[in-house]
């Protein structure tokens, strides 16, 4: 029984989506009979759909110069950057050597660097029904509202054939403007996300690859204008001919 109770850190991943099948059912388990933890949990979800809500659409908004993030953004890169070099000497200073602490902070410094990492926690986030801006389960609908908000994108092709249905969409911005997250299910209600954005300051290009993250496997590409990404599980054997199928046509 032990097991069963979850601790602070895995409730916030069960908000999150980071918990692995089993025992996410463990934790909803433990949460149906535990009512009042239940309507804390709630309350989180709650939180972080009114923060969502609150910053969907920014990328959007006229550019005012008394609003501009770019310094701030300096500012803070420039302050992280001071703290890893503080911490590459204290790790010299500590006797891991001239190598091992360079190679160190590297690792740290590219961390934050990951291939589309925006898109796979846009998954995380937004890839239930409930925080999605326009349910479409109509393909002709969802090319529509994708036409509205991305004028030079392509047509999104039929994955009828893979066994997957348009859900619906949700828009979204980063440092680079608006993104945007398409989401499709299967008839096991398995989901899979389209995730585009315009190339940002550390991958102008992107190039094609793919990287796990967690249980979620991200496909990467760029094509035309915008850079893209298909976010599935990672046991899921379809992700690569979805991605070929999206990088034709889009």
């Amino acid at each position: 029984m032990t097991r069963l109770i979850p601790t602070e850190h895995e409730l916030h991943a069960y908000v999150d989506e980071r918990l692995e099948p089993a025992r996410r059912a463990e934790v909803q388990a433990w949460l149906a009979a535990n009512p009042q933890e239940a309507v804390r949990i709630e309350a989180w979800r709650a939180d972080a759909r009114r923060l969502r809500a609150a910053l969907a659409g920014f990328g959007e908004r006229p550019s005012d110069p008394h609003l501009d993030l770019a310094p701030l953004r300096r500012r803070l890169r420039q302050r992280r950057q001071r703290r890893l070099a503080a911490a590459a000497v204290l790790m010299l200073a500590l006797g891991l050597g001239g190598i091992g602490g360079w190679q160190a902070r590297q690792v740290t410094l590219f961390a934050g660097m990951l291939p589309m990492a925006d898109a796979v926690q846009a998954h995380r986030l937004f890839a239930e029904a409930s925080t999605l801006d326009i349910e479409a389960r109509d393909p002709a609908r969802l090319q529509a509202w994708l036409g509205t908000h991305f004028n030079r994108v392509g047509r999104l092709p039929d994955l009828a054939g893979y066994g997957f249905q348009p859900v619906g969409a949700r828009l979204l911005s980063n440092e680079a403007g608006p993104a945007a997250l398409l989401v499709f299910e299967d008839r096991q209600g398995q989901r899979i996300s389209l995730f585009l954005r315009s190339p940002g300051e550390h991958f102008e290009r992107m190039p094609t690859g793919q990287r796990t993250d967690g249980q979620l496997e991200a496909r990467y590409w760029s094509h035309g204008d915008y850079n893209f990404a298909l976010v599935s599980a990672v046991d899921d054997t379809r992700g690569e001919q979805l991605r070929q199928a999206l990088g034709v046509s889009l």
